[in-house]
């Protein structure tokens, strides 16, 4: 596949095909060194950025490396992510044009630092999380404000 890094204006650089790719086909492998959770924990102690993909076993993260580590996330994707028998596959969501970036959406999940989305599409949800998970994360927001409320009335 004729993939290029060069700069984005979503973030920094993104991956480019230099020429058509057509939906449902395989674009690129996302690859690198198979971690534990505790082990990337380690590695990312106080790191910002890191280039993490979660498998669906749970205990197994990889520390994306080459091409596919560079695809940005967009809330209007072209492309998406499959696991195949442990690898990660992306793959064409739609006909993607020769020179358009490759984004997939992120859909980040199990944290609570900011994420802000900066895709530009008029979809964006303005976060890279998952929009379930911003569910969870509001009702947490509205028990715990419901828990303070109660124990504010019984100080008072």
């Amino acid at each position: 596949m004729p993939l290029v890094v060069r700069p984005s204006p979503i973030h920094s650089v993104g991956v480019y095909t230099t020429r058509a790719i057509r939906k449902g086909v395989r674009v690129v492998e996302y690859t690198g060194p198979r971690l534990t959770p505790e082990e990337a924990d380690r590695l990312y102690d106080g790191v910002s950025r890191t280039y993490l993909y979660g498998l669906e076993d749970g205990k197994t993260l990889i520390d994306g490396e080459g091409l596919g580590a560079y695809l940005n996330h967009s809330c209007n994707p072209n492309c998406e992510v499959d696991e195949i028998k442990g690898r990660v596959w992306i793959f064409a969501l739609r006909d993607i044009a020769a020179g358009e970036e490759l984004v997939w959406d992120y859909s980040l999940y199990d944290d609570q630092s900011p994420a802000p989305c900066f895709c530009r599409s008029p979809q964006c949800r303005g976060t890279m999380y998952s929009p379930e998970w911003m569910a969870k994360l509001r009702r947490r927001a509205r028990k715990k404000g419901l828990r303070d409320k109660a124990v504010s009335r019984r100080v008072a």
